[in-house]
C-alpha cells in the first residue's frame, strides 16, 4: 500500500503521509516554525473556534448559492467532528509562527478538506472534488479567520476563568464568615495599626475577586466584535456583498456566542486593541491575586518566628535538609503564575504596537501569550481554592494575645484620653513590654468598666459612637 501522497503548492511538490489529514502547507509550516514546541492542537479552544468559523462559512456560502449542498454538508460534518474533539492531533503547526496565522488557517483548511473528502467517499488529497482553498476557505482570508478564531477562543477561556474566580471568591467568603468573630490586629506598612477581625481581612480577598470578575466580563464584550467578511484587508474583496452579515448570523447560531460585526472592517482587521484590553485586565487579576497570596504567606509565616496567625494546609515536605519544614507552596505557585501573566501582558502590548498598516502580523504570539495567561490563571485559581483556602485555619489564641499586647490598641482610646496621653501610654508600653490595658488602668485614665466597653470587639472593628 502506498504510504505517501504527493501534494503541490507554489513552491513545488512534496510527499505527505497518506494517513495525514494535513497537507503540504502544514508540512512546510512544521519545517519552518520549530519555536515553542506547543502545537495549535494543544489549544483546543482555538481549534474548535476555527472549526466553528469554517462551519459557519460553509453554511453562509451555501445560503448565498456559492457552495453546493453536498460540499456544504461534508464540510459541516467534518467541522462538527473537530468541535467534538476529534482530529485535534492533526493540527500540528507551532503556535508561534510567521505569516500572521496563515499556517494555522491552512492547517485547518487541509484537515477539514481531507476529512470532508472521506465523508464524500474520496481519498485524502483528491482536491479536485473538494479543495482546501477553493471550498473550505471560500469567501475568507487568514486575516479575518484567524483574529475571529482568537476572539472566540478567548471568549471561551475567559468565561472559564470567571467561573474559577467566582468559586475562589466563594471560598474566601466562607472563610470570612467562619472568622467573623476572630479579633486581630490590622497592619499598615507591616506595623501594628488598629484592631479588625480576621473575617474582615478575608472578606477583602473575596471582594477583590468579585471586582475583577466584573472587569473580565466587561472585557469579554469587546471580544465579541469580529471582522469576519473582511477578507484580506477589510474591503471584503472576493466575498459576496451579503456574506459578512450572513456568516455572522451563522457563527452566532453555531457557537451560541452573540458575535457582532465591526462597524469598519478595514479598521477591525488591523486593530488589536481588544486583546490589549483583555490582557490588561488579566494583569490586574494577576497583580491582585498575587498580593492576596503575599498576605497568606505573611500571615502563616513562622510557625514560631513569624506572624503565625493562620495555618495553611500542609501539602508537602518543605526541605531536603530541614526536618519538619512546611512551605506555603500553593501561594508560591500562584505568585509565579502572576509574574508570567504580567510578562505576557508586555508581550501582547509590544505585538499589538508592532502592527503595520492594514494588518498585524504578530497575532500568533498574542494568541500564545493570551491563552497561557487565561489558562494558567484559571488553574491557579482552582489550585488556590482546593489546595489552600478551603483548608485554612485560624490560630485564635495567638491572635487574641497579639491584640491584648498590641500598642495599636491605644488608637481606640484617643477619643477618651486624648492624643498626648495615648502617645505616652504607647511609648511606655513599647519601652516596658507591658500592655496598654493595664497601663491605662494604672494611670487612672479610664475606669475598668468603661475601658472594657470601649475595647469590646464590636466596638473596635466598626464606626461607633463614643461610649459614655
Amino acid at each position: 500500500m502506498k504510504r505517501t501522497r504527493s501534494e503541490h503548492d507554489l513552491l513545488g511538490d512534496r510527499d505527505v503521509p497518506m494517513t495525514a489529514y494535513w497537507g503540504v502547507h502544514t508540512l512546510r509550516a512544521v519545517e519552518n516554525f520549530a519555536i515553542s514546541g506547543q502545537t495549535i492542537g494543544q489549544a483546543p479552544d482555538l481549534i474548535e473556534a476555527l472549526a466553528a468559523i469554517k462551519q459557519a462559512a460553509a453554511l453562509a456560502n451555501a445560503d448565498l448559492g456559492l457552495l453546493s449542498a453536498d460540499r456544504r454538508d461534508a464540510i459541516v460534518a467534518a467541522c462538527e467532528e473537530i468541535r467534538a474533539g476529534k482530529l485535534h492531533d492533526q493540527f500540528i503547526v507551532d503556535q508561534i509562527q510567521g505569516g500572521a496565522g496563515t499556517s494555522t488557517n491552512m492547517n485547518a483548511n487541509e484537515v477539514i478538506a481531507n476529512r470532508a473528502l472521506e465523508i464524500l467517499g474520496h481519498r485524502k488529497g483528491e482536491y479536485r472534488f473538494l479543495h482546501p482553498n477553493e471550498h473550505v476557505n471560500l469567501s475568507q482570508s487568514t486575516n479575518d479567520v484567524y483574529p475571529t478564531a482568537l476572539r472566540l477562543a478567548a471568549w471561551a477561556g475567559m468565561h472559564r476563568l470567571i467561573a474559577a474566580m467566582a468559586s475562589l471568591r466563594g471560598a474566601f467568603a466562607e472563610k470570612a464568615a467562619e472568622f467573623s468573630d476572630v479579633l486581630k490586629m490590622g497592619r499598615t506598612q507591616l506595623q501594628e495599626a488598629v484592631p479588625m477581625t480576621l473575617g474582615q481581612e478575608f472578606n477583602t480577598y473575596a471582594i477583590m475577586l468579585g471586582e475583577d470578575e466584573a472587569r473580565l466580563a466587561e472585557a469579554a464584550q469587546l471580544i465579541r466584535e469580529i471582522n469576519l467578511g473582511a477578507t484580506a484587508i477589510g474591503t471584503g474583496i472576493t466575498a459576496h456583498p451579503d456574506y459578512a452579515e450572513r456568516v455572522r448570523a451563522r457563527l452566532a447560531e453555531v457557537t451560541g456566542i452573540p458575535v457582532v460585526t465591526a462597524a469598519d472592517l478595514v479598521e477591525a482587521t488591523q486593530d488589536c486593541g481588544a486583546f490589549v484590553q483583555v490582557s490588561g485586565v488579566l494583569k490586574r487579576v494577576a497583580v491582585k491575586l498575587s498580593k492576596t497570596c503575599n498576605d497568606l504567606r505573611l500571615l502563616s509565616s513562622g510557625p514560631r518566628a513569624g506572624f503565625n496567625e493562620i495555618n495553611l494546609p500542609a501539602k508537602q515536605a518543605g526541605s531536603s535538609i530541614m526536618p519538619g519544614k512546611v512551605n506555603p507552596v500553593i501561594p508560591e505557585v500562584v505568585n509565579q503564575v502572576a509574574f508570567e501573566v504580567i510578562g505576557n501582558d508586555m508581550t501582547i502590548t509590544m505585538a499589538a504596537e508592532g502592527g503595520q498598516l492594514q494588518l498585524n502580523a504578530f497575532e500568533p504570539v498574542i494568541a500564545y501569550s493570551l491563552f497561557r495567561s487565561v489558562g494558567h490563571l484559571t488553574a491557579a485559581c482552582k489550585t488556590l481554592e482546593e489546595n489552600c483556602v478551603r483548608g485554612i485555619t485560624a490560630n485564635r489564641e495567638r491572635l487574641r494575645e497579639s491584640v491584648e499586647q498590641s500598642i495599636g490598641l491605644v488608637t481606640a482610646l484617643n477619643p477618651y484620653i486624648g492624643y498626648a496621653a495615648a502617645t505616652d501610654v504607647a511609648m511606655e508600653a513599647h519601652r516596658t513590654g507591658r500592655g496598654v490595658y493595664e497601663l491605662v488602668l494604672e494611670k487612672g485614665l479610664m475606669s475598668q468598666a468603661r475601658l472594657d466597653r470601649v475595647l469590646r470587639p464590636e466596638e473596635l472593628t466598626r464606626p461607633q459612637k463614643i461610649v459614655a
